[in-house]
């Protein structure tokens, strides 16, 4: 392929979830992935620092969309119920996506390394949440709890979905995963 094909990013992560699949995280280069997207290896880390980051690319623009989300609810809305329009907000970005997001949660769940960094952003994400809630004037400790709270439904309600055939959505995953926080909480 040319040096100046498109779409060198989409490429790259494909050719990187291919080769995990293949022949595991450990065993795979950021060479190996740059000739198998067609691209050099030096294309791969103009796009990415390592090779791990092509798992973890979208992290920042989730995180910014979960955050410019929540801050765009109305202001009446209760520290839950914002984060509940958040998270179907959010899951919107993830239509047309359920085959990769399996396929790439799959590598992650088979490798301690990917599993920890997994958690950091998800961690990374709580505290955005957290910071948003309170600059929506929601005190803490309430804004930290809610913010952990929208995390853990986020989590377990996408793993469901990865682990689902696809044919209901996200959205639908995360409504299910509140609505069992809710009745939790509410001693049901």
């Amino acid at each position: 392929m040319g040096r100046w094909e498109p779409n060198a990013r989409g490429r790259l992560e494909q050719a990187a979830l291919d080769l995990y699949r293949e022949h595991g995280f450990e065993q795979t280069t950021a060479a190996q992935i740059a000739e198998r997207a067609g691209l050099t290896e030096r294309t791969f880390f103009r796009h990415y620092p390592d090779k791990r980051e092509v798992l973890f690319a979208g992290a920042h623009e989730l995180e910014q969309a979960f955050v410019d989300s929540l801050a765009e609810t109305p202001a009446a809305a209760a520290p839950i119920d914002a984060i509940a329009s958040t998270l179907e907000t959010v899951a919107a970005f993830f239509l047309e996506r359920h085959e990769f997001a399996r396929q790439r949660q799959a590598v992650i769940v088979a490798n301690a390394e990917l599993r920890e960094r997994e958690l950091v952003k998800l961690a990374s994400l709580s505290a955005a949440l957290a910071a948003t809630l309170r600059r929506r004037g929601v005190q803490d400790p309430a804004a930290s709890i809610t913010a952990e709270a929208g995390i853990a439904v986020f989590k377990v309600g996408f793993e469901r979905w990865v682990g689902s055939s696809g044919e209901r959505t996200l959205a639908d995953f995360l409504r299910e995963s509140l609505d069992e926080l809710k009745a939790l909480t509410a001693g049901r």
